[in-house]
């Protein structure tokens, strides 16, 4: 699904959640769980967009005494997130082949592909938000 035709979709059905029909949860050996392509996805294609669920500083400090720590997004200054959908099993790479961006406003994340992505290839984002990041994030990188 291109962009534009995605942004129409969300205009027009008035629907703010999305997820691409060829993408599926599966085994990433020793990373875990983490998120997979069934088919062909085009560059510059939506993958996912899903709602987040937003947390004062006082209740992070409570997550954070839980495995939830591991799937938090920063949100704005002093302020966390939970993400719906898969997009917390999307696994971290210094050579993503995705993207995520974060709306405020709306309080949804969008996934989108960088690059082609062929079937059964792992759909892979930089926890740091930046794909040109290379800042060593808190567990070691396989």
């Amino acid at each position: 699904m291109t962009i534009l035709y995605c942004i129409f979709y969300l205009l027009f059905v008035k629907r703010k959640n999305y997820l691409h029909p060829s993408i599926f949860v599966g085994d990433a050996k020793e990373k875990g769980r983490g998120m997979f392509a069934s088919g062909k996805i085009a560059a510059d294609t939506v993958i996912e967009i899903a709602p987040v669920i937003v947390m004062n500083s006082n209740e992070r400090k409570l997550l954070d005494q839980t495995l939830l720590h591991d799937y938090l997004f920063e949100w704005g200054q002093n302020q966390c997130c939970v993400a719906m959908g898969y997009i917390s099993i999307y696994n971290h790479s210094y050579n993503a082949n995705c993207r995520y961006e974060m709306n405020f406003v709306t309080q949804f994340i969008t996934v989108t592909s960088l690059r082609g992505i062929k079937p059964g290839e792992e759909l892979l984002i930089n926890y740091t938000a930046d794909s040109n990041d290379k800042t060593p994030v808190w567990f070691s990188v396989l």
